[in-house]
Formats: C-alpha cells, structure tokens, sequence
C-alpha cells in the first residue's frame, strides 16, 4: 500500500525530474520505498548506498525483510524523515514517519520493553530499547523535528516512555542483594536474562549496560531509583574492569568459511600500558568474563573461540572508560548541583 502510493505520488511530484532531487530528499524518497505495509522498515539497509531512486526500486526484493529495531531500523528512519518534512514541509515523509510511529507503539509488549528481530524479549542489544526510548523522548520532550506530532499522539509515546523506563529499571540484575547491570535481553514475564543467538548466552554485558546507564544520566530531575541504579551499575563497571590487556588484530591466510572470506584474526596481548577494556559478557553468579560458539558452548578464553566467531563478534569493548571517567563525574557534578538547588528552594 505504502510503496503503491509513493509510486503514483512520485509519479505526480517535483521529484519526477532527477536534476530536482537533494541528496537528503533522494535518501528520504528511498527509504520510502522501502517502508513496510506495517509501517515499519528492514535492518541493514545502507540509505546512501544507492545513487538513483530507480537504482534503489531495482533492490526492493533483494533487502527486503520484516520491520524491526534492530541494528537502528525503524527509529532511524521515523528520524530521517521527521527532518525532512520539517525542511520540505512534503507530507508524504510526515504520514510515512507517523505510520512508522505506530508501528513502534504497537509493537511495545505489556513488559514495557521492545524485541529485536532474533528473539521475542526485551532487547537491549545493539541499543534496540534505548535507540527507540531515545526518540520517544525527543518526542515527548517536542523536540523541532517532531513538533509536528499531534498531542493525542505524543501521549501515546510519553505513556510508551514511562512503561520502558519501568522495566529498563527492574532489569537491573541483582547478585547477591547488589544492583549490577543488565543482559542484553530479558524475559517479558520474569524479567530475567535470558539467551538470544546461540552465542548470546544469559550474562551482565560490559557493552549494552552502558547505553542504558548513560540514557538513565540523561533523565532530568532523576528520583532516587535512578541514581540508585546508576551508581550501583557505574559500580559494577569499576568493579570488573580488565586491565592490563590489549586486542590485536592481524592478518592472515584468507581462509573461505560458508559465503564469508576471513583475512585476518585478533588475539589478546597482555600490556600494562593498555586501556581498561571490558568484556562483552559476564557470569552472573561468578563476574567472570566468558566467550562463547555457535555451539552454544561458554569458554573463558578468546582463543578458544572459533576463527569465524572470533573475529565477527564485538567480545570486548572500551566505551565504559569514557562513561566512567568522563560522563559519570559531570553526572555527579549536576546532580549535587540539583540537589542544592532544590534544598535553597525550600
């Protein structure tokens, strides 16, 4: 429905003519064409990737897949095209944008969160939950591009945004009585961590946590849950930092595995000038890092990874030292600040 109006829209517009089309209005007039009948749009489609709209109609049955989250999909898109109708005022980007709207507030479970494409849980991996609750946010705080969103709509997102701060909140997995972080998907019912892909296994994740501690730092005026919860999760980053180690990467034999030509490999160095780096996956009884195969199989060594898993899989991350040693103390700072405040004010 969706591509059978932009084609007779299209048909009838300015854009007809090439030497008319911007850049930004020729990624706009694409993702249309790509949009589903639910409102939603594909993972892994690469706008600037094609040069002609004609070029891009070609490919429709090649990228084509079910709407979803993940990997930015969807909330990117509704982002995109807000900009554009502010800039062009063209309401087929605003009705394309809004149907993409629904499609999000549709597919919220009654948990609160939002499933990615390879699990039905709430997903944090890759920042499926905090990529959306970010542009419900700009949303329902009337952000410019969205200030053309109607208030019984921007209800629908702020009543949404509630519901998933509750559960990113009551994710937070406690150990031993202590708030730690979070896995990067939950049970809708129970709550607990739970496996996605094989290889994703229920842990603490030294890499999605710090997108959803970072959005919590972001939250004005935050109650007293909130800094609980970040203090105790910036707590736990402290507490299981890896130093000492560095990741290096390379080359090899190009080795062919299925339809993938692998060309290079990556090891752990033990140096002790290197950064503080964490794993992607914790035990959460124990806090010790693991890895693991296709298999299913958890191992506590990188080099017990097989090459193809190894080397196509993000196993560490450092983007908690700029979380803790940067964002965090300006955290600190605003908020004590707050808190003075509001004591002057009383």
């Amino acid at each position: 429905m969706f591509r059978l109006l932009f084609i007779i829209y299209f048909a009838n517009s300015a854009f007809a003519d090439p030497s008319a089309i911007t850049s930004s209005d020729l990624q706009s007039e694409i993702i249309l064409l790509f949009q589903n009948p639910d409102g939603g749009w594909p993972k892994n489609i690469k706008w600037n990737h094609f040069k002609t709209i004609k070029e891009a109609s070609d490919n429709i049955e090649k990228f084509k897949s079910k709407s979803t989250i993940d990997n930015s999909a969807t909330y990117n898109e509704i982002r995109i095209l807000s900009k554009s109708y502010n800039q062009t005022k063209n309401s087929t980007y605003r009705d394309a944008a809004l149907q993409g709207l629904k499609y999000i507030l549709r597919e919220q479970r009654t948990s609160g969160g939002w499933r990615g494409s390879d699990v039905d849980a709430i997903t944090f991996n890759d920042n499926a939950m905090i990529g959306v609750m970010e542009l419900l946010k700009d949303i329902t705080n009337k952000k410019s591009d969205f200030n053309w969103i109607k208030d019984t709509i921007r209800k629908k997102c702020r009543i949404a945004l509630n519901k998933g701060l509750r559960v990113v909140l009551d994710c937070q997995i406690v150990v031993n009585g202590k708030k730690t972080a979070w896995c990067q998907q939950h049970h809708h019912l129970t709550l607990k961590p739970i496996k996605a892909r094989t290889y994703e296994l229920p842990s603490i994740s030294g890499a999605e946590s710090v997108g959803i501690i970072r959005y919590l730092m972001n939250i004005e005026q935050p109650s007293n849950e909130i800094i609980e919860s970040i203090e105790s999760a910036t707590l736990w980053f402290r507490q299981s930092v890896i130093n000492d180690l560095r990741i290096e990467r390379f080359a090899i034999t190009p080795v062919q595995q299925n339809n993938k030509i692998i060309d290079h490999d990556i090891r752990t160095i033990t140096d002790l000038n290197a950064k503080p780096i964490w794993a992607r996956f914790y035990e959460i009884e124990s806090n010790r890092p693991f890895f693991c195969n296709r298999d299913g199989i958890k191992v506590y060594s990188l080099n017990e990874v097989k090459l193809e898993r190894r080397t196509g899989y993000s196993w560490y991350s450092y983007s908690a030292a700029k979380l803790l040693y940067q964002d965090y103390p300006k955290w600190k700072k605003s908020i004590a600040k707050t808190k003075k405040t509001n004591t002057s004010n009383h």
